[in-house]
Order: structure tokens, then sequence, then C-alpha cells
């Protein structure tokens, strides 16, 4: 059997690995030229640290991140709502890395050059469309490399990982349209700062129309004792999302400062954060409508290009990396690549469905925004607001959701053991 993988993303350089650790030879075909270190703050949870240390990466991983031991939501007057226990601290036997997703992805993309050949991770290649003909599927693309010449290469199934705009899911789905946009924007950046809240905790505070996210990714270059550090200031706009063109463009703090500039907390300085930034870059809030199918006969959907979900919860990356190793799994249970296609998405889809619509109901923030509702000018003491079992119950339903529970995870093999 042979693989075609388009896009290589944290999704399609997970999928790539995991088909080389049990022997299927696949190619991926990326539109970039060069995989370079973009890119902001990712959260990687316990269930996908798991598969990529089974694929050998667990020591890059600690290298590269810092492994997040709390997870707090605070209101917007900086007072604690709710902390929880995150990685090896809340009991899984491995951590929750926060990492820089630019480094992510080199680190995967050296991975996948070592392990599958450079003529295997075909950079510069952009994908065109794809056709079915009697058992194969045949891939045409545009190659950036070579005056845009159409080069056309054959597997037999295709996976689509090629992000929230999958030329693969536009032909799957032509009549889709644009991602659907939830009317708030996200001013992103990292920079160097001194530790908070004991410099290993992910720190969310405000509501859902307002808030500001904060976390540690790593140690800072040329920066000693600080921490390369992650935030997010959100809103939301009375405003159209920016075009496509416009997402990830670098934008002054002008475009956001002044409804932020009394957010100073005991535990955190956001508009010092802000000001000692040197680049900051804007996001829509987006995702796509959950849809019946990912998988088309020979052809089949992962990561962001078959459930774009809105960040809350910090599950996408995550979830992009256990699809693959699902799908992995699949295609060693079944002799037939279509039946293992359709096993995947049977098995996979209604879970990430689920979640993806939790995630536009504020997922396990819901209790931020209690509490704003509750007691919009701050409280004493959160559980005459807001009791413990409610706050408990909403991050449990969502670990639950999300397949982060610890004795589940620990007791479970893992999806793919070689042969």
């Amino acid at each position: 059997m042979k693989v075609m993988v388009i896009g290589g993303g944290i999704s399609g350089l997970t999928m790539a690995l995991s088909l080389h650790q049990i022997g299927v030879p696949v190619s991926v075909y990326e539109a970039v030229r060069e995989v370079t270190p973009l890119g902001v703050g990712i959260n990687l949870q316990p269930n996908a640290v798991r598969e990529l240390t089974e694929l050998g990466l667990g020591d890059a991983l600690a290298a590269t991140g810092t492994a997040t031991q709390a997870l707090a939501f605070f209101n917007k007057f900086g007072q604690l709502v709710w902390r929880e226990p995150r990685g090896r601290t809340a009991g899984f036997n491995w951590p929750q890395y926060s990492i820089h997703r630019g480094r992510l992805q080199v680190l995967l993309a050296a991975a996948a050059r070592d392990r599958l050949g450079g003529a295997h991770l075909r950079t510069g290649h952009q994908f065109e469309r794809f056709e079915e003909r009697g058992g194969t599927i045949v891939a045409w693309f545009k190659d950036r490399g070579a005056g845009e010449a159409i080069v056309e290469d054959d597997a037999d199934i295709l996976i689509g990982a090629d992000g929230i705009h999958s030329a693969v899911r536009r032909q799957l789905y032509p009549g889709e349209g644009e991602p659907n946009f939830a009317g708030q924007i996200l001013w992103r950046a990292a920079t160097a700062a001194a530790p908070f809240l004991g410099g290993a905790t992910m720190a969310i505070a405000g509501h859902f129309h307002q808030r500001v996210i904060a976390y540690p990714i790593g140690p800072a270059d040329r920066a000693p004792g600080k921490l390369l550090t992650n935030w997010i200031a959100q809103m939301t706009v009375p405003i159209e999302a920016p075009p496509r063109e416009d997402w990830n463009r670098k934008v002054p703090k002008e475009r956001f400062f002044d409804a932020f500039t009394d957010w100073t907390f005991d535990w955190l300085d956001l508009p010092r954060l802000v000001a000692d930034t040197a680049e900051i870059f804007e996001f829509p809030l987006v995702d796509r409508h959950p849809v019946a199918r990912w998988s088309f006969g020979r052809v089949t959907l992962i990561g962001d290009a078959a459930h774009p979900m809105q960040p809350t919860g910090s599950q996408a990356g995550s979830q992009a990396i256990v699809d693959a190793r699902m799908l992995t799994a699949e295609l060693m249970a079944h002799a037939d690549p279509i039946e293992a296609l359709d096993a995947y998405d049977r098995r996979r889809r209604p879970a990430m469905n689920d979640v993806t619509l939790r995630n536009r109901s504020f997922g396990p923030e819901a209790a931020m925004q209690l509490a704003e509702e509750r007691a919009p000018q701050g409280f004493k003491n959160i559980e005459d607001v807001i009791p413990r079992a409610e706050l408990e119950q909403i991050s449990r339903s969502f670990q639950i959701a999300a397949g982060l529970d610890p004795a589940t995870l620990n007791n479970r093999a893992s999806f793919v053991v070689p042969r």
C-alpha cells in the first residue's frame, strides 16, 4: 500500500511518521517551500504527547516546550474562578506541553526527513485536485520550484491534512464556502517575560466577550530568567471576518490595546506584556460546521481539514495528532484500505463533531462566563457564586468528551503498536 498525505503541518507530519512506523510507504506534499518556525503557542494534551512519545519524540518535546502543571480560570478582575492540575500533576503518565507551534512543526519535519527521506517530504507542491481511477487515487500538484509545472502522483489512498482551507475538503464539499466567523478577533504574540503563577500555568481571564490567555511555551532565547510567553487578547467585534489573505497579519497594538489597559492583576501585568512585544498578529475566531462524512472511498480527512474547531479548550493540535494515530491503527486492522478509512470515519468523527460544538459553547471556559453573569462586580468567595460541584462538572464533562480521563488513558495501549 502507498499513501499520499496532503499538507505538511502537525497532522500531516504525524500521519507520515505513523505510517512509516508500521512500514507503509508515504509521501507528504506541502505547499510552502520551506518549513520554518512560524506561529505562536499551542498546547499538546497528554493523549497527544503519549502518541508522539510512541514515535520517539518525547525527549525532543521535553527540550522544546514547557510541561504545563496547572490550568487556571479568572474573572475580569483577576480573581480565581477555578484551578485544576494538568499533565503529570493531574495523574496522567504523560505531561501536557505548551510549545511554540512553529518549533513543533520544524521538529516533526526534521523527523520526517530523517525517517522517510527528503524525497518523500515534497515541499513547494501545491495540491490542485485528485481523481479516483479504479483502485488508485491520482493527484495533481503545482510545483512552485519548477516554474509551477504540474506534477502527477498516484497512491492507494489520499489523506487530506491541509488545514481549515483544505483543498481536498473543498473537492469533497464544493459548496461549503468559507469558514464560519464567530464574531471575535484574536490578537496573538509570543514574547520573553518573567514567570508568573509558578512558571508552568496556563491562565485564562475574563468572559465570553473579552478575555486574555497567557502561558509559557519554553525558555526565552537570550533572556536569562525569562520564559517565552504566549499571550492572546480576544474580543467580540462588530465587524465581519477579514478576508483570508489578511489572516495572521501583523498589526499594531492600538488595534485592541485600549480595551485592556486596566487588565493589570497581581499575577500578570497584561499591558506591560503587550508593550514589551515586538510583533502582534491578528486572527479571526473561526471553525466549520461538522459534516456527515470524512471518508469517501480512498480519500479521507484529518486534523483541521476534518474538524476545524475554535481553540477553546486547547484541543485542535492534540486532536489532529490523535486523528493520525487512529487512522494508522485502522489501516493496520483492515486489509482493505476503503474499509479502514470508513472505520476511522465512523469511530472518530462523532467524538470530534461533539468537541467542535462544545467549543462553540465556550468548552471548559464556561466557568468564567458563569462568574461574569452571576457576579459581574466580582466576588469574595467563588463557591458563593458557583458551587464547587458545578465547577467540577464543567471540567469533567469536557475532559471526558476530549478523551482526557487519566484512568482511561493510562490503562489504554497506544493506538499504534508496530508489528
